[in-house]
């Protein structure tokens, strides 16, 4: 065992027969003693003043300060990791586990190869795994995937959803992608900007929805930017065709309405309104706005509202008829029901409506009968005097 300070007693004896590579150090990382199998392990890097530190390579050595603070501030073990520099003067991946004690300050700790995995190697066959998934997940899916550097040129582009685009992989690595699209590459001069950007486009006669992930440089320099392009053709056509299903039913549906509350101009000034069937809320407020505004463009004078044809009507629907008599009436027209059924009447005196000033009458001809003897009262344009 080779001593750099001091003597430490009967431990001197314990770690100098040690097959374990041990070692004790300062607070500060310099090291006091050191076992023959640490020692054979490093060779002469390991001297006399010498700081664990120093034993890492430099790209390691930033990690280790990091950790070294918990080292100090505690007594809990702490696992460092790196590559230390061999007596074979190779870099070694290891693991090391240190423990600080309070009562002398200082730290005890031992270092072993580290796990499979580690350093160069294990580096090396993490990106195999990474290169092995990102493979299957590109030769399975409709997705392509593509890079393009600063000035839009490709420099990645594989996939089998390019296929479907009529393209090989690799096909576009050297060309530029604003020569290739023009004007459909808008979003990829927001991500040479800097910004992430998702939308959809189309292209080659397929949808494709993509991502676009702008790689910078530790100056914040965009460099390249990565995108992953999706088919989505299918599911697009599909939704083209259900919002097409749907605009279809909504258009019958209007018709529908207008045929189950049509607004008839039964003579000039006269308006009727036939209901038929069950009346609800929302059909009572559309046939609403449909007659004022009926009155109002053809400045008719009375809206006859038959409701024989009506089976039901709730204390809401009999609420709305009311009112919009009373806002006809607010356009400087009469408004008249007629063909209320006793059931409909019950409904209306339940909700204890006011009817006096609203005129009703007991079928359609009655109602029409009544504005034709209103129209015939109506005092004559005085004539002119030669």
């Amino acid at each position: 065992m080779t001593e750099a300070n001091g003597s430490l007693g009967s431990l001197d004896d314990f770690i100098a027969r040690s097959t374990e590579m041990l070692f004790v150090a300062r607070g500060d990382g310099a090291l006091l003693r050191w076992s023959d199998a640490l020692g054979q392990a490093v060779g002469p890097a390991l001297a006399q003043g010498t700081t664990l530190t120093e034993l890492f390579h430099p790209e390691d050595r930033c990690t280790l300060t990091t950790r070294w603070e918990q080292v100090r501030g505690g007594t809990a073990p702490v696992e460092l990791r790196g590559r230390i520099l061999s007596a074979e003067q190779r870099y070694r991946p290891l693991s090391c586990v240190v423990r600080g004690a309070r009562t002398d300050g200082l730290v005890y700790g031992s270092f072993r190869d580290a796990p499979p995995g580690d350093g160069a190697q294990g580096e090396l066959a993490r990106l195999r795994e990474r290169d092995r998934i990102l493979g299957a997940l590109i030769n399975a899916l409709p997705i392509a995937v593509w890079a393009i550097d600063a000035d839009g040129t490709y420099t990645y582009h594989d996939g089998k959803g390019l296929a479907a685009a009529g393209h090989r992989p690799g096909q576009l690595v050297g060309q530029n992608i604003f020569a290739l699209y023009g004007d459909m590459a808008g979003g990829i001069e927001r991500a040479l900007a800097g910004e992430a950007v998702h939308g959809l486009s189309e292209v080659h006669g397929c949808v494709w929805e993509s991502w676009m992930v702008p790689l910078s440089e530790a100056a914040g320099q965009v460099r390249s930017v990565v995108g992953f392009s999706l088919d989505v053709t299918e599911g697009q056509r599909a939704h083209e065709a259900l919002q097409t299903k749907l605009d279809v039913i909504e258009a019958q549906q209007r018709v529908i309405r207008e045929l189950a509350a049509p607004i008839i101009e039964v003579w000039d000034g006269v308006l009727a309104l036939p209901m038929i069937g069950v009346v609800d809320s929302a059909r009572t407020a559309e046939a609403m706005e449909s007659l004022l505004e009926a009155i109002s463009s053809r400045a008719a004078r009375f809206a006859v509202l038959d409701l024989t044809g009506v089976q039901v009507v709730d204390t809401k629907v009999a609420d709305h008829l009311i009112k919009l008599v009373k806002a006809i009436q607010l356009l400087g027209a009469e408004g008249i029901i007629c063909g209320i059924r006793p059931n409909v009447a019950q409904t209306m005196v339940a909700l204890g409506l006011d009817l006096s000033a609203i005129v009703t009458k007991a079928n359609l001809r009655a109602g029409l009968t009544h504005c034709m003897q209103r129209l015939s009262r109506r005092p004559a344009a005085p004539r002119s005097i030669p």
